[in-house]
């Protein structure tokens, strides 16, 4: 993955960590491909649209998926109650830093994960169920067993 920098020359180059079941699809989708965007619209750019070389993958022409392209078919894809109902893109990453957090991270993992640079940026995100907080009520039982 990418970072970008204060210029082109300032990318940084930092590892993805992907668990085994998101991995699955990733030879389907790559197919021995070694550069270019893995994620792509279902067309070429339009004429007069200027787009980065290394935004288009080299062997079909289509451009990467824009973040707002992005967004609107996650919402397709998760609204159960019509257009505009379902998840969006920092909801899912919300999710994602609750429930690694309720699992027991720690405040310098969950950063580290988010590449967030403030604690406090990522103790927001973190909003314990009430079951994570009844868990850690029960530690306090006499005895130390959980109920």
């Amino acid at each position: 993955m990418r970072v970008r920098g204060q210029a082109r020359e300032d990318y940084v180059l930092e590892p993805v960590y992907w668990d085994a079941g998101t991995a699955r699809p990733l030879p389907r989708l790559l197919k021995g491909r070694t550069r270019g965007p893995v994620f792509v619209t279902h067309r070429r750019p339009g004429p007069g649209k200027v787009v980065s070389p290394r935004d288009v993958r080299p062997d079909t022409g289509p451009a990467r998926l824009s973040y707002g392209r992005t967004r609107a078919l996650l919402d397709e894809h998760t609204a159960l109650r019509g257009p505009g109902a379902g998840w969006d893109l920092h909801e899912y990453r919300h999710s994602a830093l609750t429930h690694l957090g309720e699992q027991g991270a720690s405040l310098l993992m969950l950063m580290a994960k988010s590449r967030h640079k403030k604690p406090e940026n990522v103790r927001r995100y973190f909003k314990p169920s009430p079951e994570a907080i009844a868990e850690l009520t029960s530690l306090l039982a006499p005895g130390g067993s959980n109920r």
